[in-house]
């Protein structure tokens, strides 16, 4: 973690930002942490160097958290209980244009496959 997490804490209070959706996030594992301001931090990144996708959550949503899935380092679903049902966020950071085609394949298998 470094202390950009600290500020993406404070901007979520400041704006009232419920969710955030992160990329390049730089992270290397699968973790949730606490990261101030109430506001749980969901990452996942296999390599430190480059990638990485996470979710930022605020205090008022923590106990709506059904359930995280870690597909990869660019595919991860949040799945929400609220009021009025389920509610599942994907969160995902496809390849660039200058990224291997054999990137951009299982990219897009694995993405494809989370939706069904």
């Amino acid at each position: 973690m470094t202390g950009r997490s600290r500020e993406v804490a404070d901007l979520m209070k400041r704006r009232g930002i419920e969710t955030l959706c992160l990329q390049e996030t730089r992270w290397k594992g699968a973790k949730a942490k606490e990261i101030g301001e109430g506001v749980k931090l969901f990452y996942n990144g296999e390599n430190a160097k480059r990638n990485g996708v996470g979710m930022a959550i605020a205090e008022s949503l923590k106990d709506s958290i059904a359930g995280v899935q870690r597909i990869n380092d660019r595919i991860k679903p949040l799945r929400l209980d609220t009021k009025e049902g389920f509610w599942t966020a994907m969160f995902v950071y496809a390849p660039q244009t200058g990224c291997p085609e054999h990137d951009k394949d299982e990219f897009y298998l694995a993405l494809e496959e989370e939706i069904r």
